[in-house]
């Protein structure tokens, strides 16, 4: 089962380096990254910079289609229009069927602000001390994963 975790970092860089570390690990064969997107939010800008971690090409499309509405729904709410309010619901909806729920969406909104970065990450078979190491003086903040609430936990004081 693929694990989605959302990673907070302090600043506007913390998940691109991020993205980095895990794509090395990857490599030695310590984690499969499936998918990921980062965001990064500039101290000045009004909204954050969005970013795939693969090409929108095949399989890629369809993630691509879900990491838009994601942030659609976390950073550009529409406000108009009854169309775009059912277009909404409808994503909603779909976040919904993988583990996303409007806690989280409240979360990530209040979280992920001006100054800050995020590593949306969805994995498999991480290799957890090693990712420790990786992700060690990252200041990263988990704000949100799949897992069961004992492996959460588990995670939570890794990072800690």
């Amino acid at each position: 089962m693929a694990t989605l975790t959302v990673w907070k970092f302090p600043d506007p860089e913390g998940a691109d380096r991020a993205v980095l570390a895990l794509q090395s690990l990857q490599k030695q064969q310590l984690i499969t990254l499936i998918d990921g997107a980062t965001v990064s939010w500039a101290p000045e800008a009004k909204k954050p910079r969005t970013r795939q971690l693969h090409n929108l090409t095949g399989a890629g499309a369809m993630s691509g289609m879900f990491w838009g509405m994601l942030f659609g729904l976390l950073f550009f709410v529409p406000l108009v229009g009854m169309a775009i309010g059912a277009a909404a619901g409808a994503a909603a909806g779909a976040a919904a069927d993988v583990g996303i729920d409007d806690d989280f969406i409240k979360r990530a909104r209040e979280e992920i602000t001006p100054g800050t970065s995020a590593l949306f990450a969805m994995t498999e078979d991480a290799v957890l001390d090693k990712v420790e190491e990786a992700f060690a003086g990252r200041h990263a903040e988990l704000i949100q994963t799949n897992l069961p609430s004992d492996k959460e936990q588990e995670l939570r004081e890794v990072f800690a």
